[in-house]
């Protein structure tokens, strides 16, 4: 039996489980994020003081919001540049008769879906919309998202600072997009999710292969996402994608640290209920009849788990799915990818001449996934020398100490003689 939660670690919970919820209410409220963080601080500060004293409340999320405000209120009374008094003073009146409405019903408003585009705006950047969602959205400490970009705390709480400024500054707005922008804006938000659950699942650098805490709060994300827009089918199927993917988490490294290939994994440490859940979501994205990228990827996961061993994967059918997914995405990732199921399904040689023309774009020459690929393409047919210089050409083009040692290995393997 695990020990019971001290007061902190109740606290940390609570803050970490309802964080994007409680900030996402108070910045609609108080209009800038910046102040509405700086006030839910104090909040935190005050129950760890209150609740210790008291106990913690019926509502911990609700006292948080409603103690937010007051020190939102406290901290504009100080602001020496407000100038028109009178108005200041009808905002704070206005607050404080939300704060009594809130604290009397216990019922939060959900904000979250107007602050994740607030967000992922594409005036920012990408590292910015990044880092300020896994911020406000999932609670993570700055401490973490710097990890998570190899940041410095200092480099990283300046970045999501200048990021705050810019969205008051530029105005941008604090709401749900109108049906004309919801497309292009929403494949932006689902882009931010997917690009932190990648870096999670096949970390970019370091000695690890995965970080468990990216991939965790992708999934998180997108299955509040899901919960928001339960009628979109791509969000759907970017969580079916995300769960079908992680269900191999346990199988993808061995005992010794190694890194174990797609095909040599042992399928029994597959995570059964997370594959059933991806699949049944799947079922829900594809039965609203809008299919898009996320949802054909997690149509190409969902074959790889179904097979009970590599030689019985439907190669045919995972080739069809690429061809169609290349016409909505066409570039080289997807290409590639569809070139290697082609080796299986068809013939190398049909798959080396898919490839070919990607050979004159310069950016694939140190583009790690292309020469892997080609390197299994050549050793399959034969040709082991050119095969092996691939691979010696792929192993600078990795920061991570295991995808590296992948390499090696398998370069050591292929020159052992016959």
């Amino acid at each position: 039996m695990l020990p019971p939660y001290t007061l902190d670690q109740t606290i940390e919970k609570i803050v970490k489980e309802e964080w994007g919820r409680i900030l996402s209410c108070v910045t609609k409220n108080v209009g800038d994020i910046q102040l509405a963080e700086d006030s839910l601080q104090d909040a935190v500060e005050a129950a760890l003081k209150h609740w210790k004293k008291n106990g913690i409340p019926k509502s911990p999320a609700a006292w948080l919001i409603s103690v937010s405000h007051r020190k939102a209120i406290d901290r504009l009374r100080r602001l020496k540049t407000f100038e028109n008094k009178q108005a200041d003073l009808q905002y704070l009146t206005q607050m404080t008769l939300l704060d009594q409405a809130i604290s009397s019903t216990s019922i939060i408003p959900d904000e979250r879906l107007e602050m994740i585009f607030t967000c992922c705006h594409p005036a920012l950047e990408e590292k910015t919309r990044v880092a300020l969602t896994l911020r406000t959205i999932g609670g993570l400490k700055t401490e973490e998202i710097a990890r998570a970009f190899l940041d410095t705390p200092t480099a990283m709480a300046q970045r999501l600072v200048r990021a705050k400024k810019k969205i008051k500054l530029a105005g941008i707005p604090y709401r749900i997009p109108d049906q004309q922008m919801m497309p292009s804006r929403l494949r932006g938000v689902l882009a931010v999710i997917y690009l932190i659950f990648n870096e999670g699942y096949a970390a970019s650098s370091g000695d690890a292969l995965t970080r468990v805490d990216l991939i965790d709060e992708a999934i998180r994300l997108a299955r509040i996402l899901m919960q928001l827009l339960p009628e979109e089918a791509e969000v759907a199927g970017l969580y079916a994608l995300l769960l079908l993917h992680d269900a191999r988490r346990f199988a993808r490294i061995d005992k010794q640290g190694h890194m174990v290939a797609l095909e040599f994994q042992d399928r029994k440490l597959w995570d059964k209920s997370k594959f059933e859940e991806g699949r049944h979501v799947l079922k829900q994205a594809l039965a609203l009849q809008t299919i898009g990228p996320y949802q054909l990827q997690a149509c190409i996961s969902a074959l790889h788990g179904e097979a009970v061993d590599w030689e019985s994967t439907d190669w045919q059918q995972i080739a069809a799915l690429y061809a169609l997914l290349y016409k909505l995405q066409p570039n080289s990732v997807v290409k590639i990818n569809h070139a290697l199921a082609v080796s299986y399904a068809y013939s190398v040689a049909a798959a080396l001449e898919m490839l070919t023309e990607l050979d004159f774009n310069s950016d694939m020459q140190n583009h790690i996934s292309f020469l892997l690929a080609k390197a299994d393409l050549f050793y399959r047919s034969g040709r082991r020398e050119e095969a092996s210089q691939l691979l010696e050409k792929a192993v600078p083009f990795t920061k991570n100490q295991i995808e590296k040692d992948f390499i090696q290995r398998k370069l050591q393997l292929w020159l052992k003689p016959e």
